[in-house]
């Protein structure tokens, strides 16, 4: 193969990018105490906190997220139980071949035939069934998760609390502490940050 083979013709050369120079440029400051490098990488700020970076510099980078550590002051217990719940996407599971509320069910419509099949499937407000209003299944209390019960202490509320004290102490504690109602006051600031950090995770876990 010669020096000027067809196949070396083909080979394109990417230019020089100033991108990195711009992004640099452009970029926030590094929020690593004493440094004034620009923050071009992100790093997660904590538990409780998703969704909420720190910016810095790539040193100052991989220097945090050598002692970073999600799980920090949870119990050993909490943490084994949030890794077991992370291999099913923290979504309720039961065992198989279990049906919970079918265990509720009168007896006679437990056999899915004739009038009993219907039931179970549809409403009767008429009581054309000779039933009371069409079977409802009894209410089950959540559990709320090690992550969930820490967003509802963050609020304020007991473990039990409905979606709808959810959103009212939400909405009052918003309007407490929001930035320009405080002077922007860090501490209320921060409280601010929580609340609404909170009340995000238990609205995605379905409290609310």
């Amino acid at each position: 193969m010669s020096a000027y083979s067809k196949y070396f013709e083909r080979i394109k050369v990417r230019p020089d990018s100033k991108d990195g120079a711009e992004t640099a440029t452009h970029a926030p400051r590094c929020q690593w105490d004493g440094c004034n490098e620009a923050g071009t990488h992100k790093a997660p700020v904590g538990r409780m906190r998703e969704g909420e970076y720190f910016r810095f510099c790539i040193d100052h980078v991989r220097e945090y997220n050598k002692g970073y550590n999600y799980f920090s002051g949870l119990r050993d217990t909490d943490i084994a139980r949030f890794q077991k719940e992370a291999l099913t996407g923290h979504r309720p599971t039961w065992t198989m071949g279990v049906n919970a509320s079918a265990r509720s069910v009168p007896e006679f419509a437990a056999k899915r035939s004739g009038r009993a099949g219907y039931y179970n499937r549809v409403r009767d407000p008429f009581n054309l069934f000779g039933g009371t209003g069409g079977y409802q299944p009894p209410e089950r209390s959540r559990k709320a998760r090690p992550l969930e019960a820490k967003a509802l202490e963050t609020l304020g509320l007991a473990a039990n609390a409905t979606g709808e004290a959810i959103k009212a102490r939400y909405k009052q504690l918003v309007k407490q502490h929001h930035p320009d109602a405080n002077g922007g006051n860090r501490g209320s600031e921060d409280r601010f940050r929580d609340v609404i950090q909170a009340y995000r995770l238990l609205k995605q876990s379905g409290f609310c």
